[in-house]
């Protein structure tokens, strides 16, 4: 499945966001504004991954906390709000580790594509501010786990999977990886096919559900509906299938996750 952007939504694209780096709902006690009268029911997730500069974090844990304590009212509203946490664009103090902080590459966006691509230059920033507890975190098209790994599956419904993840123990599962030019950060000169990107550990094999290709021109986004088995750090498992990608109104990143949890 195949869905364009709005022209006019990609030239908005071209202005320059401001970064920030506190967390969220972590820090301050403030959470992510969500669609008044969202249309999701248990077993989903609705995460607002629109913005280039943060990341907006999931804890399966504390979800089902609200189904063991038969929480529903309260569980609804959970699977809306999350923890965001801005991604840094600086360096606070010292001079870093010489990895962390972004870099910025040239993209072919009107040549070949933008799996063409050279880096240019890179600029030390702080660590990627995280919640104490955490799953998964979305940014756009970019899923990463909490030293989780990943199977994807050929199953495209949830009701269709084996009953338990004991179906799966033989499977290899992928780990999150170094990336450096997957995560987009900063477009203030993306006329120049530059790009800003966050160093950081990516989970490719769960990014692969929603993929941006350039060209065509506007660019577009292809859909993958396959259920995908995550194995958290705590030794659990948690089913995961992107829905939906796209918003109430058009917006692109309104990502509607299916889910079940423990798997």
């Amino acid at each position: 499945m195949r869905k364009v952007f709005n022209p006019i939504s990609m030239l908005a694209g071209f202005t320059v966001m401001l970064m920030v780096t506190a967390c969220n709902g972590v820090f301050d006690g403030i959470y992510d504004e969500v669609p008044a009268t969202p249309s999701i029911m248990e077993g989903q997730l609705l995460v607002d991954a629109t913005s280039w500069k943060d990341w907006c974090y999931v804890d399966f844990d504390s979800l089902h906390a609200y189904v063991e304590r038969k929480d529903t009212a309260g569980l609804l509203k959970a699977q809306t709000r999350f923890v965001r946490c801005g991604i840094p664009t600086s360096l606070s103090s010292g001079t870093g580790d010489g990895q962390t902080g972004i870099y910025t590459y040239w993209f072919d966006v009107f040549g070949k594509g933008i799996s063409v691509n050279e880096k240019r230059s890179f600029a030390p920033a702080d660590v990627q501010p995280e919640p104490q507890s955490w799953s998964l975190a979305f940014h756009r098209n970019n899923v990463r786990t909490n030293n989780g790994a990943v199977l994807e599956t050929n199953y495209t419904s949830m009701n269709d999977l084996p009953k338990n993840s004991a179906a799966f123990l033989g499977a290899v599962f992928q780990p999150d990886e170094w990336t450096e030019n997957e995560v987009w950060v900063d477009r203030s000169q993306m006329l120049q096919s530059l790009i800003g990107c966050q160093g950081i550990m990516l989970n490719k094999v769960l990014s692969s559900w929603l993929k941006l290709e350039i060209p065509p021109m506007p660019p577009a986004f292809t859909h993958k509906s396959h259920v995908f088995i995550v194995r958290l750090s705590n030794g659990k498992y948690v089913a995961v299938q992107l829905e939906n990608y796209i918003g109430a109104d058009g917006t692109k990143c309104w990502l509607k996750i299916n889910y079940k949890y423990p798997y």
